[in-house]
């Protein structure tokens, strides 16, 4: 069985001890693919390192993360599209709204969103979205972009069976992660009739570890947790999620 994972931090300080047994690991349960999302400016370099160390299995995506908006939003977004100049990146993410922490800077996180996905256009790239106490208004946002032609994953899907047909239906995919097997997260009823062709996995890495992981350091080999959830609630083998939802990743990331 062979696994896409499509979003893992594993360049950040939690692995910078044992990076070599958290690929090998991955590697040795079908998980041979990793996609990297981008924070800001200070994790390029360690996610650029990864992805050189590991070329044919790490990933690096390029963009500004709705938290990570803040006074020097506009030099971080000068950053952002320097490095989109210079080389293909598998996507622009992670990007989107977070209104969970602080909205201090929302206006900002509305112009930067908006000026990242008119970039996805741009490059032809497809997004990742990371969405948080925003859904009705990140759904929203997105839609005139889907309707010229932007695809790309709402990352850690969280939202109701109602966000869910919004999503598939602007023709975007969810990334279902380690929240798919919370008892009372409400993940599992929400995707339940979703079609497994707008369906794909991942972890958060290090965050947000599926049971029975929860509460410890996450990592792109626990993603066959979810998937076995995921087999569980559409009453479908293993090996035919592994082969779904690894088709449905390589065709959002085209480039690789």
């Amino acid at each position: 069985m062979r696994f896409i994972e499509t979003h893992a931090h594993i360049y950040s300080e939690e692995f910078s001890q044992d990076l070599a047994i958290i690929v090998k690991s991955a590697l040795s349960n079908g998980i041979d693919k990793i996609y990297m999302p981008a924070i800001d400016s200070t994790a390029i370099d360690s996610m650029l390192a990864v992805e050189a160390s590991y070329p044919n299995n790490c990933f690096a995506m390029m963009g500004l993360h709705p938290c990570y908006v803040k006074e020097n939003y506009k030099e971080e977004l000068l950053i952002v599209e320097s490095w989109l100049s210079k080389r293909k990146f598998a996507a622009i993410g992670e990007i989107g709204l977070d209104f969970y922490w602080d909205t201090t800077f929302k206006q900002q996180q509305y112009e930067t969103f908006e000026l990242q996905m008119q970039w996805a256009l741009d490059y032809d790239l497809p997004i990742v979205i990371h969405t948080r106490n925003a859904m009705g208004e990140t759904i929203e946002l997105v839609k005139p972009f889907a309707k010229k032609g932007l695809k790309g994953i709402f990352h850690c899907f969280s939202g109701s069976k109602e966000s869910a047909s919004d999503i598939i239906g602007m023709g975007f995919h969810l990334g279902l992660g380690g929240v798919l097997t919370y008892k009372n997260a409400g993940v599992a009823e929400a995707i339940k009739e979703i079609p497994m062709e707008w369906l794909v996995l991942e972890t958060d890495a290090p965050y947000l570890s599926p049971v029975p992981y929860r509460g410890k350091r996450n990592e792109p080999a626990y993603m066959i947790e979810v998937a076995k959830k995921l087999a569980e609630i559409k009453g479908l083998p293993l090996h035919e999620v592994a082969e779904i939802t690894s088709m449905n990743a390589e065709g959002i990331f085209k480039t690789t």
